[in-house]
This record gives C-alpha cells, structure tokens and sequence, in this order.
C-alpha cells in the first residue's frame, strides 16, 4: 500500500537546531498517498549539507592518513626499545599491526554504536559521525595492506620459512604476497574504491542507522587479534586462548554472519512488509552489495567453526605449520592464515564488509 509523507521537517529542524542529532527529510508512515512537496525536498537537501561533518573531507582524510601509520611506529618503536621488552623488528611490526587493527575496531564499534542508537528513523535520520569516520577509516585500508605485507615479509625472514635458494628480492616476494592474500587485498581495495564512494556519495544522507550497525561489525576483530598474539608466543595450551577462541567464534557469528539478515529483519518492520519480501523491495545494488559482503563471512565462518571443532577436542596441539605473521589472523582457529588477520573479517569489510566500512 502506498505510503504518505508528513511534511513535519519544518518542525524537527527548528526543535533540533542545534544538530546533535541531525535529522533530514520526512517521517513515513504506513497508509495516505503522496511524495513530498518540492518546498520539503528543497529543505530536506539543505539539511544534508548543513549535516555534514565539521572540517572538509580533505582534513578528515589527512588525519585518517597521519593517525593510523603514526601509531604503528610509534608502537613499533616502543616494543623495540621499552627496557623489559627489546622485542626484534618482526615482532615489533607483528604486534603494532595488531594493535593498529584492534584500535581501529574499537574506534569503528563505539563509532556504530552512537550513530545507531542515535536514529530513531532508519532512513531518513542523520549523524554526522557516519561519514566522518568513513573519511577518517579509508586510511587505514590504504595503511593494512602495506602493513600485511610487512608482516608477510618478516615471516619469510623467520628461520625455516627462508627458500633453499636464498633470499627473495621484493618483487618476488611481493608477487607471493599478492597471490597468497590476493582475497583481502581484493577487499581492502573494493573498500577504498567502491564502498567510500558509495557510502559517503551514493546513498546521499540516507540509512545512517545501517551503516552504523555495520561498524558494530567489528566487534570481532580485537579477539582474533588477541588469538593471533597467544598464537605468535606458542599459548595456545592456555585457558586464554581457549575463552578467547570462544569469544571470537560468537563475536564473529552474531556480528557478521547474523548482520545482513538483521538489517533486512529490521527494514521489513520498517517498511510493514514481510522479511521474506524484503530483497524484492529494496533496490537491486543493496542486495547485490549484501551478498558480496557476505560470501566471504559465510566462507571465512565456515573456517572458524572447523577450527573450533580441533581445539575444543583437542586436536589443535597437533604440530601444524607456523601460524602468520601479521596482524588480526584468524586467532586462535586452524585455517588457511592470510597475511593479516583482520582478513577473517572483511569489511568493508571489516568490510566490511566491512561495508563496514
């Protein structure tokens, strides 16, 4: 049944002057006819630009840009020379890349959490958080994928993972590299070139509330970042890193898996249709977006569970090859370990998603 639009913009801009809760367009309701007027549409697009972030996208961008490589060497450098640790460069980079990604999980959750508890209108609320840390985040894609590499080419450096005929140039070592993490290079890439451009230009102020529930996403990535730490200093007999597997394994379960199913879940009661119909409702591009995002949680998922499976009977004591080194791997769960462990997660994305991001 058609929907009718109350033109009570006018009101809710002048009752939120102030902006700590941005909110643009109108309040649909079930039942009535109509579209908004062309008076209300012209307001609706001004709120947009009067709802955008505080700074200019460029500024956002630069800190994004300074913040997340200047906390790995500072990191970086702390590990290697604080008395007490003197840690070696391949673990300092190790380490640091981890951190790095446990931040900016930290920093992605709290951001989804305030935005989506900040819209009470799925579609037509706004906060100006959502595209300020999308600007600040893309960044870091940018910053993981060198830094995936490092780890890539420090675990070549580890005594038994040097080739017979000696050390490989950069070039081949990159090639290997790619190769091996082609899937989360492929993601970290889709993130900058596609899910930006998308999130902060396409979809033209609408859905904050979703993608504010897909930062929640991770929520998962600091304990696979803890799994691939107790992995790196052999305490993987620990009871830590069994709670930890466990975490990771129901983090990762209700935050990616679950997420997709939830927004359409959620948008159905929105829209007073049934959840089944949902995808026959929404535009072609979100479905075709949610099904990319979420292949490879169902896959990287899957790999989880199995893992899950050796450890908690015992099997995972087993000699195996040694695990990556680099950032947020997989934890705790035997698999095919990329480079960086933040991979297990994809965006946006990690993900992204993701995406997420």
């Amino acid at each position: 049944m058609p929907g009718r639009w109350e033109p009570d913009f006018a009101a809710r801009l002048h009752r939120d002057s102030s902006f700590s809760r941005p909110l643009t367009g109108h309040r649909y309701t079930a039942g009535g006819e109509g579209r908004p007027s062309r008076t209300v549409r012209a307001l609706s697009e001004r709120s947009v630009a009067r709802a955008r972030p505080p700074g200019t996208m460029l500024s956002i961008l630069a800190a994004g840009s300074v913040f997340f490589p200047g906390l790995f060497l500072l990191s970086k450098q702390c590990f290697k020379r604080l008395p007490g640790l003197r840690w070696s460069e391949g673990d300092a980079v190790t380490v640091s890349a981890r951190l790095v990604s446990s931040v900016q999980a930290v920093m992605a959750s709290s951001a989804g959490y305030i935005i989506s508890t900040s819209c009470d209108d799925i579609i037509e609320d706004q906060h100006w958080l959502t595209s300020s840390y999308i600007l600040f985040a893309v960044p870091y894609f940018v910053y993981d994928i060198y830094a995936m590499f490092l780890c890539y080419w420090h675990k070549l450096q580890v005594k038994g993972h040097e080739v017979d005929n000696g050390p490989k140039s950069k070039s081949v070592v990159l090639t290997s590299y790619l190769r091996r993490e082609f899937l989360m290079v492929l993601h970290h890439v889709v993130m900058v070139t596609v899910c930006f451009p998308v999130s902060v230009f396409w979809r033209q102020g609408k859905g904050d509330y979703f993608q504010g529930v897909m930062f929640l996403a991770e929520l998962s990535t600091p304990s696979v970042c803890l799994g691939k730490i107790l992995i790196q200093y052999k305490q993987q007999h620990t009871l830590l890193h069994k709670v930890n597997g466990a975490l990771m394994l129901i983090t990762f379960f209700i935050c990616r898996v679950l997420l997709f199913p939830y927004l359409y879940y959620v948008y159905g009661r929105y829209a007073s249709i049934p959840f089944y119909l949902v995808p026959l409702a929404v535009p072609w591009q979100c479905n075709a977006g949610a099904l990319f995002l979420m292949a490879p949680q169902l896959y990287w998922f899957s790999l989880i569970c199995r893992g899950a499976l050796r450890l908690f009977t015992g099997r995972s004591s087993r000699p195996r090859p040694p695990a990556s080194s680099c950032p947020n791997a997989r934890g705790p769960f035997p698999s095919p370990r990329p480079a960086n462990g933040y991979s297990s997660q994809v965006a946006a994305l990690d993900a992204t998603t993701n995406m997420s991001h």
